[in-house]
């Protein structure tokens, strides 16, 4: 008897909580832009001596493809710069609720973090904030489609409110 009052009150609470959720929204033109992404890419770039880093060559290579229900866009990558060898997994998708993309990277340098942005005509605009040497250290990250195939990357950032400096640039190309 315990165990059929524990199965139907289980039961009860899972139908309760189904019908409290509200109706699944379907992917929208904003994760059909992120499909720009999808594929495979390759980059070469150059890295300038920063509090993020040495300064040094750039390369790598990622492949990004649809995480299942077609709303965010799973990157899992290589690279290599004046620190090392590094590899990563990025997440992008659309938050409807505050109007803005979203991006979470993880790397096997121990570091991650989670930016918003948002995209005007082919122009790509990542911000975010943290702190490094207990100043705060503003990024400015700027993706630019120049074709079907390719895009130009470039980091700034800007410690303590002083100005813009560039931190990195990169080319990168499409493969498959």
């Amino acid at each position: 008897m315990k165990r059929f009052l524990f199965v139907a009150l289980a039961v009860g609470l899972l139908s309760t909580l189904a019908l409290a959720q509200p109706p699944m929204r379907k992917a929208g033109e904003e994760e059909k832009r992120i499909a720009y992404f999808a594929g495979t890419w390759t980059s070469e770039g150059e890295m300038k001596a920063s509090p993020m880093g040495p300064a040094g060559k750039t390369s790598g290579r990622e492949t990004c493809e649809w995480f299942p229900g077609g709303f965010h866009l799973v990157c899992r990558g290589e690279g290599t710069n004046a620190m090392g060898v590094g590899k990563y997994q990025t997440i992008t998708g659309y938050d409807p609720t505050e109007k803005t993309y979203t991006f979470f990277m993880n790397s096997s340098f121990g570091d991650g973090f989670f930016v918003r942005g948002n995209v005007t005509d082919k122009v790509w605009t990542w911000n975010f904030e943290n702190k490094m040497e207990g100043k705060v250290m503003k990024t400015r990250v700027t993706i630019t489609e120049e074709s079907p195939t390719a895009y130009s990357f470039k980091m700034e950032s800007s410690v303590d409110g002083g100005p813009w400096t560039l931190i990195e640039e990169a080319k990168v190309r499409k493969v498959k």
